[in-house]
């Protein structure tokens, strides 16, 4: 399942992820979007199915993903390799939670 915000909300990306790719999408729509298909009535097709309760989970990970960015070497990355980056992700994740 992909969750995006409005700025991917677009038919081409959801008949992308859902026909070539196999991918549940959950993306909301523009309001522009809305008033579009409802003005062409029937022809304008369903609107997109929403599961808001997985939606609300894409708002705490943005919000981690804010915090780790706190953290200057993870923000810019300064390790070379990728086993390094990722212990200094766990790292900051211990004491992240640690401060809850």
């Amino acid at each position: 399942m992909v969750l995006a915000d409005q700025a991917c909300s677009s038919r081409e990306i959801r008949d992308h992820l859902r026909r070539r790719r196999g991918i549940r999408a959950e993306i909301p729509e523009r309001a522009d979007q809305q008033t579009h298909r409802r003005r062409r009535g029937p022809a304008g097709g369903r609107p997109p199915a929403s599961d808001h309760r997985a939606y609300k989970q894409r708002n705490t990970v943005e919000r981690c993903i804010d915090r780790l960015k706190q953290w200057r070497g993870i923000a810019s990355r300064y390790e070379k390799t990728a086993t390094i980056y990722l212990a200094g992700l766990h790292i900051a994740g211990i004491l992240l939670w640690s401060a809850r």
